[in-house]
């Protein structure tokens, strides 16, 4: 989930709605195996697998055009069939590592999700959910290995992301109140592809300021200023 090549370009938070990754509910990252698009903000500069630099997303275009056009004829039969891929492998590591949680699976906003419940799964999410983040691509793996198609699959753990998104919902509203009562840009700290998807989402609603996704990861960060 990281960009290990040039700096991508800034991505604005005036986004294409075709953009697959937004079309779904607010989350993070979708570098998904053969799966090209990025949770940010949803601009080409963060496209591909390990691909940062605008020169590199542009020449991945037409690769995600197809992915695009490949996820938009998977069913919900599909999704739901990932879904339950996704919690039968969650499942196993469970009893590997010896946690104990009720796991359910379903599909939300046209992608697939799993969630798991239960006392003491804090570990299994990690400092700022760093550890969810590397489950989530390990069972989207499990799934692309299973199915042959890559998966948007969304893993939540204890409900860290529904408590987090509220989180970054107050530090959006924050940097809102300081552009417009100072006209200067806000720097927020660096953040996941999910939390910037979380922040870039709260921006775009409100009238009069935008965001901006720079940086490369794991250091990529939110400047919120002004509107032109």
């Amino acid at each position: 989930m990281t960009d290990t090549s040039t700096p991508a370009s800034p991505e604005s938070s005036q986004v294409d709605p075709s953009d697959p990754e937004l079309n779904g509910s607010a989350s993070d990252e979708s570098d998904a195996p053969g799966y090209s698009g990025d949770a940010g903000a949803g601009s080409s500069s963060d496209a591909g697998l390990g691909s940062g630099s605008g020169s590199d997303a542009g020449s991945g275009a037409g690769s995600g055009e197809e992915a695009k056009k490949s996820e938009s004829v998977v069913s919900d039969g599909d999704l739901f069939r990932q879904s339950e891929i996704a919690a039968d492998y969650v499942e196993g590591l469970l009893d590997i590592l010896d946690y104990d949680g009720d796991i359910d699976e379903l599909v939300s906003a046209g992608r697939p999700m799993v969630e798991v419940v239960g006392g003491r799964l804090q570990p299994l999410v990690g400092q700022r959910g760093a550890t969810l983040e590397a489950l989530q691509e390990l069972t989207r793996l499990a799934i692309f290995r299973a199915t042959g198609t890559p998966s948007r699959l969304l893993l939540d753990i204890g409900g860290y992301r529904a408590a987090r998104r509220k989180e970054l919902a107050a530090v959006a509203r924050n940097a809102v109140e300081k552009v417009k009562q100072h006209g200067e840009a806000v720097r927020l700290e660096p953040m996941s592809a999910f939390e910037r998807k979380c922040v870039h989402d709260v921006v775009n609603a409100i009238p009069g300021v935008e965001s901006e996704s720079e940086g490369v990861e794991p250091n990529r960060f939110i400047v919120v200023r002004a509107a032109d």
